[in-house]
């Protein structure tokens, strides 16, 4: 394989950027509707960048290691990126009362927004 951990964890961080970018126009247009709801679209998919960031550093971020052992990683990183992003959910709507639907969409634009930056951050 010709590529290498160290580029695919800056592929991913890179990504990271991208769906920030997006999360922030999503925030932007909830703006209209005043600042509460831009701020819930802004934390809503900034969980899930932070997840995503956390991620990359836990599945990404030992060096080449046998399957076995990138395969537990990668199952960690997963949960942990879920695990993330749902107690910024939890704690945004319980603790900070923040609207729901906002929050909702910037969460939905940002797992989106990851996948598709990837692809396009990638060939090209």
């Amino acid at each position: 394989m010709l590529n290498s951990v160290a580029a695919g964890r800056r592929l991913a961080l890179r990504a990271v950027g991208c769906q920030l970018i997006a999360v922030m126009l999503v925030a932007l247009a909830f703006l209209l509707q005043g600042p509460g709801a831009a701020l819930a679209a802004a934390v809503g998919g900034s969980g899930v960048a932070l997840g995503n960031v956390l991620a990359a550093r836990v599945a990404l971020g030992g060096g080449v290691v046998a399957a076995g052992a990138a395969f537990v990683r990668l199952l960690a990183a997963t949960l942990l990126k879920w695990l993330l992003a749902i107690t910024v959910l939890a704690i945004a709507l319980v603790v900070w009362r923040l609207a729901p639907l906002p929050m909702l969409a910037g969460f939905a634009v940002a797992l989106v927004a990851y996948p598709i930056s990837l692809n396009f951050l990638r060939q090209g």
